[in-house]
């Protein structure tokens, strides 16, 4: 109880030190709080969101974007119930191109002083902002070098924002001339452009001369090397362990099935029986020979498989 009393008080005291004292200047509301009666929250906030469709309420218009023809289509509705005029604006042409990263695709619509504007951008670092008249003609168009994909237009000025992958670009260019005369000329307008640094450029920062860079990499390389060594070590040693276990298990199963007599056990019948088969061996080492030679005459009959002729080359018998 005491804690929510305590913030409550806190809450208070600061909404008193940052309350201003009430002037007739004040009570003007600024463009967004005319734009977005619903916020009372007194602080100037604009979100930038890329709109594909917009209404244009007096003149009767939708202005939307067709991405699959790579353009902005005008549709007028002169009666209630038919659409009867749709006045179409090229972004840029795609057909038969193969550098689609570089073509230039609708982003955003919008609607302002009896002029359509729309943001067009690639895929690269490249876009533009187009101020077309109700027939469809480009009377203004500013290019950037950056990716943009939404705007916001206020009595005073015009906001292009961009994202990409390395950072954010934001462009401001100046209405002191209407829509028509806004461009990216010198004091006419401002830009932000932030890429986020490169971790190169960040250790280069860091370390100049690369001394740190260099222990890093020595210490990392012998590292590894220790860890692939130990690895190996140990991985002999228990491959050897193993190995040796196996034989010690093969060698104790041996002995256990073998089992050697004694001497005293030894009668001699079993010396009898060994002199005996050495005795055997020693005799039949050489097969009885038979010097008997038999010569068999066979004939053979003729036939073309053993006829020599044959073989003969037809050249030196036509010669003779």
């Amino acid at each position: 109880m005491t804690a929510t009393i305590l913030a409550a008080f806190m809450c208070t005291s600061v909404s008193w030190a940052q309350a201003p004292a009430v002037d007739a200047a004040d009570t003007v509301l600024t463009h967004f709080e005319t734009n977005n009666p619903q916020s009372g929250i007194g602080v100037d906030v604009t979100d930038f969101v890329a709109v594909p469709m917009c209404y244009v309420g007096n003149q009767d218009l939708f202005v939307v974007i067709d991405s699959i023809d790579n353009a902005v289509d005008l549709i007028f509705r002169r009666e209630k119930m038919n659409f009867d005029t749709t006045i179409r604006v090229m972004a840029d042409e795609s057909k038969g191109r193969h550098d689609l990263a570089n073509v230039l695709r609708p982003k955003a619509v919008g609607f302002y002083d009896g002029y359509v504007i729309f943001l067009a951008s690639s895929v690269k670092d490249s876009s533009y902002l187009a101020v077309c008249d109700m027939d469809g003609n480009i009377v203004k168009r500013v290019d950037f070098n950056c990716c943009s994909y939404a705007f916001k237009v206020f009595p005073d000025e015009l906001i292009v924002v961009g994202r990409n992958q390395l950072g954010y670009d934001i462009n401001v260019l100046s209405m002191a001339n209407g829509i028509e005369g806004i461009s990216t000329d010198e004091g006419h307008s401002t830009r932000l452009h932030y890429h986020v640094p490169k971790q190169a450029d960040r250790i280069r920062e860091s370390d100049p001369i690369g001394i740190g860079l260099t222990v890093v990499a020595v210490s990392v390389v012998f590292l590894a090397l220790l860890c692939i060594s130990l690895i190996l070590k140990g991985y002999g040693k228990l491959i050897t362990r193993t190995q040796d276990r196996k034989a010690n298990k093969a060698n104790a199963v041996k002995e256990s099935n073998v089992v050697t007599p004694s001497a005293s056990q030894t009668s001699g019948e079993i010396y009898a029986a060994i002199a005996a088969a050495i005795y055997m061996y020693d005799e039949e080492m050489h097969d009885d020979e038979n010097t008997v030679i038999t010569i068999q005459k066979v004939e053979r009959a003729w036939t073309p498989w053993n006829a020599k002729f044959y073989n003969m080359n037809r050249y030196f018998i036509n010669k003779r």
